[in-house]
């Protein structure tokens, strides 16, 4: 059996029911995208298909070779990377094993000998010949260098034994492929190799991912999980939230038919109860019975409302940057970069993970200082931040609105609570303690903030981490009408082509200050970030 096959999945927790009575069925050769709000259950569904977590009631029927990308990054912490990757095929890495211990053996009897061989064929019928050499190109299509894949995984930054362990899922050619956020820490690069890599994937490919375009490009279908049931469309996200609108707005039309329909019947009951036209009157009774109005539930897509205004504009020359250098030990962040930023500018930081970003905004609000070289903020400049790491920025011990309203502490309470209500905090939410808060939930809290003080630079690390596709719709939304100079850190290309008219690349040549749109840019340079002879000549050494 290749298909997936789910049979009356019932799933609750308390008293919220997230699934109830669930059919259906996953093909091979196509490629589901696992979508639904924050909360609606998505991770628990992979989970129960995985077969780690059991449904309350039904069933799911899953082929042998099923391959579940693990979220454990220290569960391998002693052995080699290259190793780590070929344990994604299980029968092959136990004949490995077996293999190595009746090697060690210092006399192989008769019937150690028959085993041997038996070993070698499943080893080769797993194609384990070549497992190091395809496990090695695993690791480094989605960014591993070379010179790790024989370290140990103590040795390996958090980031990338993530990625060893996506390679792990990817090993072996399963038969099922279930993946949960496999873009998470991945760069531009990786995520484009690994979209290829699924689209040549002939097996059945379930995977949830907050990356609008990355489920654009690898979706055959769209498994929506709406109102405790799961509803299938053919295409990507876009297709989906386009036939999602198109059935709610033939209902509303229908029901407004039906609505106009049911007031002329009740006028004429009116008109004619008491008179003489009483068979009439009773026909039209009938009809009003069966003219009922189809229940409509509200969308379950939940998009909250980002809305970053001025207070008061910068100064026209926003930002100068001259002569900054920049070096950690392993790697050069910055050389002798010079660049001027003016009011408005949209700009995208870009690049593989490790190669500086972070530091570069640490660097421009002044957090750590340059080797050499000096910025210079343009008067009158107001800069909020969001960190990568930026959970430790919100205290525990207080409440959402309690901390929200620290940073205006003469506006009124009500007008911070309906700021929380547009943020998606409604009603007690906004009571929430702020240690108990999801990644997802800080985030827009911290968005809320700087809704809040309407500055006129904005610096964001990393953003989208933990946010939903709506939210991440609507933060690009919010940067393109933004009025102010923006300066985002990011790996979504969906949000940089919203809201970016301005590139800063990191690439193997170089930092690429490119002045223009993210697919002009990605026409004109490839992977090694050769200069276009077009660029002009304001691109930066870095690297």
């Amino acid at each position: 059996m290749s298909t997936i096959q789910v049979q009356d999945v019932t799933k609750a927790y308390g008293q919220k029911k997230l699934f109830q009575e669930v059919t259906v069925t996953f093909n091979p050769g196509r490629r589901y995208g696992v979508t639904g709000p924050n909360g609606a259950g998505k991770s628990t569904f992979l989970k129960i298909l995985a077969g780690e977590i059991e449904p309350d009631t039904g069933s799911v029927q899953r082929p042998q070779r099923t391959s579940v990308l693990k979220q454990d990054q220290f569960a391998f912490e002693s052995w080699r990377v290259i190793d780590v990757v070929i344990m994604g095929n299980s029968r092959l890495w136990q004949a490995l094993q077996d293999k190595e211990v009746l090697l060690a053996r210092p006399n192989l009897s008769d019937e150690d000998g028959l085993r041997l061989a038996e070993l070698e064929g499943e080893i080769a019928e797993e194609n384990g010949y070549t497992a190091e050499s395809d496990a090695g190109e695993l690791l480094s299509g989605l960014g591993i260098p070379e010179s790790d894949h024989e370290k140990v995984m103590s040795e390996v930054p958090g980031g990338r034994k993530l990625r060893v362990l996506l390679a792990q899922a990817l090993f072996g050619n399963p038969d099922a492929l279930l993946l949960d956020e496999p873009t998470n820490n991945l760069d531009i690069d990786s995520i484009r190799w690994l979209e290829r890599f699924l689209q040549s994937y002939r097996g059945v490919l379930i995977a949830i991912s907050h990356d609008r375009r990355f489920l654009n490009e690898i979706c055959t279908h769209i498994a929506d999980i709406d109102y405790s049931a799961i509803i299938l469309y053919p295409g990507g996200y876009d297709d989906m939230v386009q036939a999602k609108g198109q059935v709610r707005s033939k209902v509303e039309q229908e029901n407004a038919e039906r609505a106009k329909k049911i007031s002329q019947l009740q006028d004429f009951v009116a008109r004619f109860a008491a008179g003489t036209r009483a068979s009439q009157v009773q026909s039209r009774k009938r009809q009003i019975e069966r003219l009922t109005l189809t229940d409509l539930k509200r969308s379950n897509i939940e998009r909250p409302f980002i809305q970053f205004k001025v207070k008061k504009p910068s100064s026209k020359q926003t930002l100068s940057i001259d002569g900054l250098s920049k070096s950690w030990p392993e790697v050069t962040v910055c050389q002798d970069l010079r660049a001027v930023v003016t009011k408005g500018e949209k700009i995208a930081v870009i690049g593989r993970s490790g190669v500086g970003k972070t530091t570069l905004c640490k660097l421009l609000l002044g957090q750590i200082p340059p080797d050499a070289g000096k910025i210079e903020w343009g008067t009158g400049t107001s800069i909020g931040y969001l960190a990568q790491d930026h959970r430790s920025d919100i205290p525990d011990g207080t409440t959402v609105v309690s901390w929200l309203h620290s940073f205006a502490p003469t506006a009124n309470l009500q007008t911070v609570r309906g700021l929380l209500g547009r943020m998606l905090f409604k009603g007690e939410e906004g009571d929430k303690p702020t240690e108990a808060l999801s990644g997802g939930e800080a985030v827009r809290l911290i968005f809320s903030k700087l809704m809040l003080t309407e500055d006129n630079v904005l610096i964001l690390d990393e953003p989208t981490n933990h946010l939903d596709l709506e939210s991440i719709i609507a933060l690009g939304d919010a940067l393109q009408k933004y009025e102010g100079t923006a300066i985002v850190v990011t790996h979504d290309r969906d949000l940089v082509s919203t809201f970016a008219n301005r590139i800063w690349a990191f690439t193997q040549s170089g930092l690429v200050d490119w002045r223009g749109s993210y697919e002009d840019f990605s026409e004109r340079y490839d992977n090694t970030g050769r200069k276009d002879p077009r660029e002009s000549a304001t691109t930066s050494s870095v690297l």
